[in-house]
């Protein structure tokens, strides 16, 4: 692949546009008609789509360099001179995924208060965080969230990997307590799906020996905690990837009467209804295969970010995170290779535009 290809490839920003107008009309929704002969006559004028400051970008994407000890390759590493790079590419705003770098740069570890300098510095701000949140570590993330001037604090991982409605239960008592916590201190308190969270509760007989459910009324696990945590205290970031994934492997439940039922999941559709349930997203992109999405830069796989954004509204409200998990780390052969994708990743996203009159 060319890391430099520029630009959103038509073919891939309208690969799913087909399905998703037919889903979103039946829900009334907007729908986005691609169509050149739609445009009609008189003067159209584009705005970005996702507004210069909402582009932003988990660290985890470019952690290989975060982490890097000082060497001669020319790449910039720890946090200083990575976080100044990403300014310079145009990112305004950084969602932590940890808060050290190598040692050997300042002879310690850096502090919060140092990395708030560095944002302070290069006009960046911090949006979010992915740390171990539960009842015990949570006010002291809050601190350093508090540091670093974000206005949200999150995890990486699901509010319960359970298939069970009563664990899933237990994490809603915990979310709501712990939600209530942070909003007690200016925070709002999120969690950041996979793909499994979308599979379906199990919640419905007949039992096995141990008195679980083995079959499934249809909801599914995160729209279930969605439901019953405090829409106030309780917020999500839907990573685009990770859903689409969910939309291709979990289509189909057993019922309380043992019968095959197929239901759709539509990323859309779970926010649109719901979008200032969202405040942050991983704009992650992907290739479909036969067993779900090979990751690539944003823009240059099959997820439709323009359907997306534009039809969850809020653009000023929402922040987009670009991410991409290992694929591009390059190593000691490629050392700048993750700063490449990043700044290809931006390009991309600020090319999507919203047209209007």
């Amino acid at each position: 692949m060319d890391e430099r290809k520029p630009g959103l490839g038509r073919r891939k920003l309208l690969a799913t546009a087909g399905a998703a107008a037919a889903a979103l009309a039946a829900a009334g929704l907007p729908v986005i008609n691609t169509g050149s002969a739609a445009l009609g006559e008189g003067k159209l004028r584009a705005e970005p789509l996702i507004p210069p400051k909402r582009r932003g970008i988990i660290l985890y994407s470019v952690r290989d360099r975060i982490q890097a000890a000082p060497d001669n390759s020319g790449v910039p590493y720890g946090f200083e001179r990575v976080l100044a790079h990403l300014a310079t590419v145009g990112y305004k705003e950084v969602e932590f995924a940890g808060y050290t770098q190598h040692t050997s740069i300042l002879g310690r570890q850096i502090t919060p208060a140092e990395i708030r300098k560095i944002l302070d510095d290069n006009g960046l701000v911090a949006n979010g965080t992915h740390t171990n949140i539960n009842p015990s570590t949570l006010d002291a993330e809050m601190d350093i969230a508090q540091t670093l001037g974000m206005p949200h604090i999150g995890t990486g991982g699901d509010p319960s990997g359970s298939q069970y409605q009563a664990d899933w239960d237990r994490a809603v008592d915990d979310w709501n307590a712990m939600g209530a916590r942070a909003q007690a201190r200016g925070l709002k308190l999120y969690t950041h799906n996979h793909d499994t969270a979308y599979d379906f509760l199990l919640d419905a007989g007949p039992f096995d020996s141990n008195g679980r459910p083995t079959h499934s009324t249809g909801i599914r696990k995160l729209e279930y905690f969605i439901a019953k945590t405090d829409p106030e205290l309780v917020y999500f970031e839907m990573d685009l990837l990770w859903a689409y994934l969910a939309q291709h492997r979990f289509k189909q439940y057993t019922n309380a009467n043992g019968n095959f039922r197929t239901d759709i999941f539509d990323p859309i559709l779970t926010v649109a209804n719901r979008t200032r349930r969202f405040p942050l997203f991983h704009a992650k992109d992907g290739d479909h295969t036969a067993t779900g999405y090979a990751e690539t830069p944003l823009g240059e796989g099959d997820i439709n970010f323009q359907q997306f954004f534009q039809t969850i509204g809020l653009p000023d409200y929402h922040h987009a995170n670009y991410e991409m998990d290992d694929a591009q780390l390059g190593g000691s052969a490629d050392p700048g290779k993750s700063l490449r994708v990043a700044q290809q990743s931006y390009d991309n996203m600020s090319a999507l535009s919203i047209y209007t009159r």
